[in-house]
């Protein structure tokens, strides 16, 4: 006897109990409902794929806020005295970011700050020295109470403060 294949005209010949009728009908019905699923989600990818760009501006990634160079504050700068040996200044500012090496009588100290998801804001502080002693400070940070510079401060962003000369005791 030859024998027949497993799965091919062996399924047709075989009566078949109630509950593989059953079966087979349920599997017909949703075979309409099959053919529609596939093209629903190819559909549906393609859609998504063009809201792509849309997302992509709402949704925006962290981003860490930056800190380069020495930050100075208008505490520092009130504790400057004119006179001030440069390891004085030193121990007041800290070292500066930018030593002249044609210039050797001026510090420069430079911080710039980037927020995450902002504009960046740039602090340019300069120290100036005759003879190895404070002369004068020039920057757009101010001495005195920092409530008060505050608002002048956004009005000049460059100024020259004159250091007041050492009290003499």
């Amino acid at each position: 006897m030859q024998a027949l294949p497993r799965y091919g005209p062996m399924l047709y010949f075989l009566p078949f109990t109630e509950n593989q009728r059953r079966f087979r009908r349920c599997i017909t019905a949703k075979l309409p409902m099959r053919s529609l699923l596939i093209p629903a989600f190819v559909a549906a990818s393609m859609l998504a794929g063009c809201s792509i760009g849309t997302i992509a501006q709402k949704v925006d990634p962290y981003r860490i806020d930056i800190r380069q160079g020495n930050y100075v504050d208008q505490a520092m700068v009130s504790q400057l005295k004119r006179g001030m040996s440069r390891e004085q200044v030193r121990f007041v500012l800290g070292t500066p970011l930018v030593v002249d090496i044609f210039r050797s009588n001026r510090w420069d100290y430079v911080y710039r700050f980037k927020p995450g998801n902002g504009e960046p804001e740039q602090r340019v502080f300069s120290v100036f020295f005759v003879d190895d002693k404070l002369d004068h400070v020039e920057g757009d940070i101010l001495a005195g109470d920092p409530q008060e510079a505050a608002a002048s401060q956004q009005a000049n962003r460059s100024r020259v403060v004159e250091v007041p000369a050492e009290s003499k005791k």
